[in-house]
């Protein structure tokens, strides 16, 4: 079953017919050892850290699959008010939780006379 996901609070041409509650995704992820050696590298040199931004992307990903998963054990067919948090969970910035949470709902389609 599909989960159609929106940052808004609502889809054009649908009708929220049931609201489930909130759903969430939530990833800790810490570098790689050769992420955190070019990430350090970088980080005295100067200049765009693409080890850490890939790091970052991955948990964002798994943190939405997540999330998505979540709604659907909730008997839901739709996400509406989705938002990401991240925050530092280790001292010194090597652990990253990233959460991704947002209000499981079932939708259906508005029909018109």
């Amino acid at each position: 079953m599909n989960v159609a996901v929106t940052t808004t609070f609502n889809f054009e041409g649908y009708r929220i017919t049931e609201y489930k509650g909130v759903a969430r995704g939530i990833i800790v992820r810490a570098p790689t050892i050769a992420q955190g050696i070019v990430g350090g590298l970088k980080n005295i040199l100067g200049g765009r850290i693409g080890a850490y931004t890939e790091m970052c992307e991955q948990a964002r990903s798994q943190a939405y699959d997540l999330l998505v998963q979540h709604a659907r054990e909730m008997g839901a067919n739709a996400i509406v008010g989705l938002r990401y948090d991240a925050s530092e969970v280790v001292s010194k910035g090597s652990a990253t939780e990233v959460l991704c949470y947002g209000t499981a709902v079932v939708i259906e389609p508005i029909t018109r006379p």
